[in-house]
């Protein structure tokens, strides 16, 4: 994705020539195997579409003009392109077989050119079925993966409800991802779509606190839990409770909010007084994280007016091109500067990173508030009990920056502890829902998993999959089989 390089929360994806695009995805028709639409972990990474959309079919009808059938085409396989057009990775491009010797087909373009066109044209709809099977589903969390289970479960005539804690549905799609990003009113569009298709949302409802788990069950035929893993992992060290330091879930949420209520005025977020971050303007902000979190946490910074923005990655400095034990079709584990990086550069005239690097002590003033952060340089070992590398500490490489503000982004833990205890379901070690391999059923009878609570902190691409593929085994557990 290009870099938005503007100084407010708008979108900065730019959809290219229609001509030039046509002429890029030809380029499609070239390639004797299309890895691109396998969705296969290989070394341990997804290599190729999640969602296993057809991609040589979609790049053929979209390299013929006809964008008509490239929507039928897509719709098939994708409950939502407008969604992963504008945030995915694009794993599809990192396995395109043109792109072993020159650059990969500019897939993830053609899906926003072709879910574009389809709203333009009045082509999107959802299916509002006529006969209902009288059967009832309870969604519990409206992300990505519980949007897809409702969608799927809805159009096959079951009754659906989705529950949503915030005052709003989309989970992490409205609440975790900037609207640079993700505009939130393409959100809304697609979710009025769900809702005038039969599909009931009940936002503010805190499934696990508001209403117990023993009553969704008595009243639902089926219940499946699409949470998110929303429990952020901290960051364990002196001075942890200084004022000034916060949860990057929290900082995106509360800037989101506050955009979407101010009818997306910039200007009027950034003025707000009763706006929690409005002291951001002018300080000095560290980013701990280095993920697409942290890279969001970096742009909304810039965007906010902070006078500088450091974003400190535990792991080394990233090879820029494919290193010999990385080949394709292998994910590219290879140097990505993205839009909040790219907006940084500009706003300050350096990279924000500063690799093998954290934080070994927050220091604070007299009154609790935080003035710098004490960083510790580190240093990449193999263990040799385990065999597996580590980061070990540099002894005498402590460093102290300025920090007015500190946003925590070093991944997620998986499920919140409340709503899987109310529900009695099982956990694994890493706290992720535990099911069958490649299944969705959990330990607790009529009671299902999908997404990041299931599979752990992941795409939307993959919470996608995963809530089309546990619609399909709820409706056969209803129905005695599936036609989704």
């Amino acid at each position: 994705m290009s870099a938005s390089l503007r100084p407010d929360f708008m979108e900065f994806h730019e959809r290219p020539d229609k001509a030039v695009q046509q002429e890029a995805a030809k380029r499609c028709n070239n390639c004797g195997v299309p890895f691109c639409q396998a969705g296969v972990m290989i070394s341990g990474m997804a290599s190729g579409c999640p969602l296993n959309n057809l991609v040589p079919e979609t790049n053929a009808l979209v390299a013929a003009g006809n964008y008509k059938e490239a929507y039928k085409r897509l719709s098939k396989t994708h409950s939502f392109p407008e969604f992963t057009s504008r945030v995915c990775p694009a794993l599809c491009e990192a396995a395109c077989t043109c792109g072993l010797h020159t650059t990969p087909v500019p897939t993830r373009e053609n899906e926003r050119a072709i879910i574009d066109y389809a709203y333009e044209h009045d082509l999107v709809k959802e299916h509002k079925p006529t006969i209902r099977t009288g059967k009832r589903v309870a969604i519990v969390g409206s992300g990505p993966s519980g949007l897809a289970a409702a969608q799927l479960l809805n159009m096959r005539g079951h009754s659906v409800t989705v529950f949503e804690r915030n005052d709003r549905p989309g989970g992490l799609l409205r609440y975790g991802i900037p609207n640079m990003k993700l505009d939130k009113r393409v959100l809304d569009r697609r979710i009025d779509l769900l809702k005038e298709a039969g599909i009931e949302f009940k936002c503010g409802v805190n499934v696990g606190k508001d209403i117990k788990a023993s009553k969704i069950l008595k009243e639902y035929d089926r219940v499946i839990l699409c949470c998110g893993a929303s429990n952020p992992r901290d960051i364990k060290a002196e001075g942890r409770d200084a004022k000034g330091i916060y949860f990057a879930v929290d900082f995106l949420k509360e800037v989101s909010k506050r955009l979407m209520d101010e009818d997306y005025s910039s200007k009027a977020v950034t003025e707000a007084k009763d706006f929690s971050f409005k002291s951001l303007k002018d300080k000095n902000v560290v980013v701990i994280g280095g993920g697409d979190t942290g890279n969001d946490c970096v742009g909304t910074a810039v965007r906010l007016g902070a006078a500088s923005v450091t974003q400190l990655e535990m792991m080394p400095r990233p090879s820029e091109e494919r290193l010999p034990s990385n080949p394709w079709p292998e994910w590219p584990k290879i140097l990505k500067t993205d839009y909040g990086q790219q907006d940084a550069i500009k706003a300050f005239g350096h990279d924000p990173r500063i690799f093998e690097t954290t934080v070994k002590e927050f220091i604070k003033d007299k009154s609790g508030n935080l003035t710098g952060v004490k960083t510790v340089k580190l240093k990449q070992e193999k263990d040799e009990k385990t065999g597996r590398f580590k980061m070990s500490e540099i002894p005498g490489s402590e460093e102290v920056l300025k920090a007015d503000m500190v946003l925590i982004a070093a991944g997620f833990l998986g499920s919140e502890s409340y709503i899987t205890s109310d529900f009695g379901v099982e956990c694994n070690e890493r706290t992720n829902v535990a099911t069958k391999n490649g299944e969705f059923l959990t330990s607790v009878e009529n009671v299902f998993a999908a997404g990041d609570m299931h599979r752990g902190q992941s795409l939307v691409v993959w919470a996608i999959s995963e809530g089309r593929k546990a619609a399909a085994e709820v409706d056969r557990s209803l129905m005695g089989y599936t036609n989704l």
